[in-house]
């Protein structure tokens, strides 16, 4: 463990606020001391050491001379410190031979030795990692070992530290990490398709604002759940950003116009990137929807679920149309009946008519033939038979009863009895 040394801080005068001494209200006992090891290490001790800097406090400076004895102790005791180098990552010679002004082009994760994990990698990974890599490259323990001046690589590990646990760098840093695979499948990958896409998605995933990301799912998942997850990642909203690509140097602008054209360039060139990452994105999106199996089956259920409704209607419109040209085919046989039976009709009162006619025309023959059954010879008398025989065929209006009447007065004639039978007809008229 690294030694420890005594740390002596003046506390500050009370403020004039403060409550004199005596008037005091107590409202509890205080806890018990309890001894605590502390080390002047750490991102956040050197915030508070940046902050001091700019007072010129006497203090921070004995804090630097502390941290400094702190860390000089510590990079003598690791001589005797096993280090657990089953899980830490091989340090190459190129790795070794960073040059620390280039911190852009660096892997940062490779640096901390969690290139197997990277944004995977938690903060306790980080500072575990940072530790170890401190206790081994620590200048004061390379000068202990005949490297002087042989602090690039630490500089690098105190770089990849600072961007790694500051949530907004690292942010920045995951967004482009080119160890991090952007490739989407094409149409034409071959293999399960949730074996091809899932990981793609779940590897996208980490750049959602909204949590949780619905998964990808399986052969089984509910059609729901498909459905949501596809309108989830149309909607992606991503927070991936591209400012660590930026190539310019915004604050090295010479005057204020350099540091504004710098700024829009920057801008620009974000904005550009950030349109093709959600083209990438809608891609992916797009061939993963048209190579799902499930919304292949989901369309064809579909289908026939569209085709069961057409073809209800389409029964549903032939029976209609059979009933109507049923109903059609009814009316036109029950009118070419009505017709027929009109002709029919129309020819039986020809046929009446004609035989009405006949019979008219008999009855006068008959009369003619009869002298019209007149009592006498002149003209008074042949006037008073013609009337009867206007008035027998004015009541005989139809063939049977005018038939019957000739047939009567025939007869009646023939007996000799005509004018007799031609009164007693007059008379029941």
């Amino acid at each position: 463990m690294a030694a420890s040394a005594p740390l002596e801080i003046a506390l500050s005068a009370s403020p004039a606020t403060a409550p004199a001494a005596g008037t005091a209200v107590v409202h509890g006992p205080l806890s018990p001391t309890v001894a605590r090891g502390l080390s002047p290490v750490g991102v956040y001790v050197q915030h508070y050491l940046r902050r001091l800097e700019k007072g010129g406090s006497e203090q921070v400076c004995h804090l630097k001379a502390h941290a400094e004895h702190t860390a000089a102790e510590a990079a003598k005791a690791v001589d005797g410190l096993e280090l657990d180098d089953d899980e830490e990552e091989e340090e190459t010679e190129e790795l070794l031979s960073l040059d620390p002004k280039e911190w852009k082009e660096q892997d940062h994760y490779e640096v901390l030795g969690l290139s197997k994990l990277r944004f995977r990698a938690t903060l306790d990974d980080i500072v575990r990692s940072h530790r170890k890599k401190v206790l081994r490259h620590h200048p004061d323990k390379k000068a202990a070992h005949g490297h002087a001046n042989d602090d690039g690589f630490f500089k690098c590990i105190q770089k990849a530290f600072d961007i790694l646990t500051d949530p907004t760098k690292r942010r920045q840093w995951d967004s482009v990490d080119p160890a991090v695979s952007t490739d989407i499948p094409s149409g034409k990958s071959k293999g399960d398709f949730f074996a091809v896409y899932g990981p793609v998605f779940e590897r996208e995933a980490r750049f959602s604002n909204k949590t949780p990301v619905p998964q990808l799912g399986d052969d089984s998942s509910a059609r729901e759940d498909v459905e949501a997850f596809y309108g989830f990642w149309y909607g992606f909203d991503s927070w991936r950003s591209f400012e660590y690509l930026d190539k310019d140097d915004v604050e090295g602008g010479s005057n204020r116009d350099d540091k504004r054209y710098l700024e829009a360039k920057n801008r620009k060139q974000r904005a550009t990137r950030k349109t093709e990452d959600n083209q990438r994105l809608r891609a992916l999106v797009d061939a993963a929807f048209k190579a799902d199996p499930r919304m292949a089956r989901f369309r064809e259920e579909d289908k026939t679920k569209r085709n069961a409704r057409r073809n209800a209607r389409e029964e549903e419109e032939r029976r209609a149309k059979e009933a109507q040209r049923a109903a059609e085919e009814e009316a036109a046989r029950a009118a070419a009946s009505a017709a027929a039976q009109e002709d029919d009709d129309k020819k039986k009162r020809q046929e009446a008519h004609k035989t009405f006619k006949k019979e008219q025309r008999a009855l006068k023959v008959l009369f003619k033939s009869a002298n019209n059954f007149s009592a006498g010879s002149s003209a008074a008398d042949i006037a008073a038979a013609i009337a009867k025989l206007d008035k027998i065929l004015a009541a005989k209006t139809d063939a049977d009863s005018l038939i019957a009447a000739r047939t009567a007065i025939e007869t009646a004639h023939a007996a000799g009895n005509g004018a007799a039978a031609v009164d007693a007809l007059v008379a029941e008229l």
